[in-house]
């Protein structure tokens, strides 16, 4: 978004008036992105309005708003921004679908149970279609922390008015802890549409030809804990039903190697790579999507890669040149720089950012995809940095930390509606 100085002055005038008129209309044209921060005691999400020149938070008049939740894991937002997923409970998992108003509150609000019985939800992702959930759970039905079992992906169809219909399921390991979604990844060479852009063809979307069908991929973080074998299990999505197939040669137990204790991962716009931080080595693991029709994983020859201490959360900026990665223990964000010739991750100038204590989640605002936030567990607030458009290092947003929910888990940002232009993909 770009505002050359006689804009700016126009724009500001035209506040003026509304103000004398008492209205607050086109203030909201300074907004270019709404964040959201959910509390992990008791379920209330802070809203807040991203200035678009400054990056500071505005808290949304009505915020905190309330889930009909317990102890939340995540959220996570719909692709076109106009929903919010709360995941939470621990005895009964489920999610809760929070509409995104024009003014960036958030409006009622249905519930959907975990299949299988599930209990204690611990990460999200959504296809890139936004046609899909895809939620993991720690245990079955009969099983618990003091009974070890099956773990299971839940499936949630996401209906147009960002609803959702009933899971189906898929069973993982012992201690799924993180699920990411790639890109579709054109599986031949498509012909040139409009504009000389690929023109692929999602698989199952009924078209007689398959030339550049798209394929997604959904990979599963499980920790294991019991056997101590941590690994990603991958999958193929049926972008029709959402079903996910191992990938060959894997099995919902024994997948990839992934270190010693895995806490998040990421992919990279492309979906050319795959990332996972090791909480226990303070490590992120690479890895290349080898054949963009089985979705295997291939080690990078320049992993692993150093981060702070205790790293929980990481996240891929929306032009996919820099990813950043939260950590808990030393109170930072570490930035590097990804290159997408060979997945490498160097790391950015100043690569250490601090924030306030106890950092568990970061987003960067998909509108500009120049600010980045963290929710910040022990003291309740919200950091706020702005990346360099040339190293990726971050910078503090004026007046940085913001005050938040008691105990905020995670956080996430959607753009706002037709008063940002959303940042593209590569």
């Amino acid at each position: 978004m770009k505002f050359n100085t006689i804009s700016r002055i126009a724009m500001a005038a035209v506040v003026s008036v509304a103000i004398a008129f008492g209205t607050t209309a086109c203030i909201r044209d300074y907004t270019s992105d709404y964040v959201y921060a959910v509390s992990n005691s008791n379920g209330q999400i802070s809203a807040y309005a991203v200035d678009f020149q400054s990056g500071v938070l505005t808290q949304i008049s009505g915020s905190p708003f309330s889930t009909n939740l317990t102890n939340p894991s995540t959220v996570i937002a719909a692709p076109n921004g106009k929903t919010i997923y709360v995941i939470g409970g621990s005895q009964q998992a489920q999610v809760q679908a929070m509409p995104v108003g024009s003014d960036g509150k958030l409006y009622g609000g249905t519930g959907a149970n975990m299949p299988s019985g599930g209990t204690y939800p611990t990460a999200a992702a959504i296809d890139s279609t936004g046609t899909y959930l895809y939620v993991t759970y720690t245990y079955q039905n009969g099983f618990g922390p003091n009974a070890p079992g099956p773990g299971g992906v839940a499936i949630f169809p996401i209906n147009s008015d960002g609803s959702l219909g009933t899971p189906s399921n898929v069973n993982v390991g012992n201690d799924p802890v993180a699920i990411a979604a790639s890109a579709p990844t054109c599986t031949a060479t498509p012909a040139l549409g409009g504009g000389g852009t690929p023109n692929c063809v999602i698989l199952g979307s009924g078209s007689s030809t398959d030339n550049g069908i798209n394929q997604s991929f959904v990979y599963v973080a499980d920790a294991e804990v019991a056997s101590a074998q941590a690994t990603i299990l991958g999958f193929v999505e049926n972008p029709g039903t959402g079903a996910l197939t191992p990938i060959t040669g894997t099995n919902p137990k024994n997948g990839f190697g992934a270190g010693v204790s895995p806490s998040a991962i990421a992919i990279d716009p492309t979906g050319k790579y795959v990332y996972v931080t090791d909480k226990a080595q303070n490590q992120v693991y690479g890895y290349g999507i080898s054949n963009t029709t089985s979705g295997a994983l291939t080690g990078l020859v320049t992993s692993p890669f150093a981060t702070g201490q205790f790293p929980v959360a990481i996240t891929i900026e929306p032009r996919g040149k820099y990813v950043y990665v939260a950590n808990y223990n030393s109170q930072t964000v570490s930035s590097y720089s990804l290159n997408l010739s060979n997945g490498a991750l160097g790391a950015s100038a100043g690569s250490n950012f601090t924030t306030a204590t106890g950092p568990t989640c970061v987003t960067v605002e998909p509108a500009l995809g120049i600010y980045l936030y963290t929710s910040n567990f022990l003291d309740a607030t919200i950091s706020g940095g702005q990346l360099s458009p040339n190293t990726g290092a971050l910078s503090a947003v004026a007046t940085s930390f913001f005050p938040a929910v008691t105990q905020p888990i995670c956080v996430v940002s959607v753009p706002n509606g037709p008063h940002a232009s959303q940042s593209t993909q590569p």
